[in-house]
């Protein structure tokens, strides 16, 4: 039988996409007002690879992911996953949003990403009346110094590009754990 033991904290990720960069850096203060420091932003990113959001949003989307500082309890996923998408409600205009923020976060072994929508490879983590309906599922794993994805990886998560982005949040990350000598 394990031992059951607390978790390392992990590092919080947000990936936002929006029709412009002008409303993802909107959002980024609010973001950091919420998560503090951002220590990791990626490059503007097209976001191409699924129709799915094209008659909310438009077409011609993009995307950043940004790390924060601040290591978080993996526990703490889906009351950020609630958060997020309240500030996604509160930038609508019309009743369609204007972004769209996916939180998650990157550990040792794995970048894990919530939602709202159940399927047969997420796990539920509502862990109170105000996270309600939110599940998450392991989007990338880490083996042979490298993140790799699943079958059922969102195939932008999956390309070399995502995978690269994530290992460059790991190594921040593990660079975090080793200072606060959880390693």
């Amino acid at each position: 039988m394990g031992t059951a033991k607390l978790p390392k904290p992990v590092k919080l990720i947000i990936s936002a996409f929006a029709p412009d960069d002008a409303f993802l850096q909107q959002i980024k203060p609010l973001l950091v007002g919420e998560w503090g420091t951002i220590d990791f932003e990626s490059a503007l990113l097209p976001f191409e690879h699924t129709p799915y959001y094209a008659q909310e949003f438009g077409h011609g989307l993009v995307r950043r992911v940004w790390a924060f500082e601040k290591l978080i309890d993996p526990g703490d996923l889906a009351a950020i996953k609630v958060r997020t998408n309240e500030l996604e409600q509160r930038s609508a205009l019309d009743g369609k949003r204007r972004i769209n923020l996916d939180s998650g976060y990157v550990s040792m072994a794995k970048l894990v990403l919530a939602t709202t929508k159940n399927h047969g490879h997420r796990i539920y983590i509502g862990q109170s009346p105000k996270a309600v309906g939110i599940y998450a599922e392991v989007t990338l794993h880490y083996r042979d110094k490298a993140f790799r994805p699943w079958e059922c990886t969102y195939p932008d998560y999956a390309t070399p590009e995502y995978c690269d982005l994530f290992q460059t949040i790991r190594k921040q990350y593990v660079a975090q754990l080793r200072e606060g000598e959880w390693l």
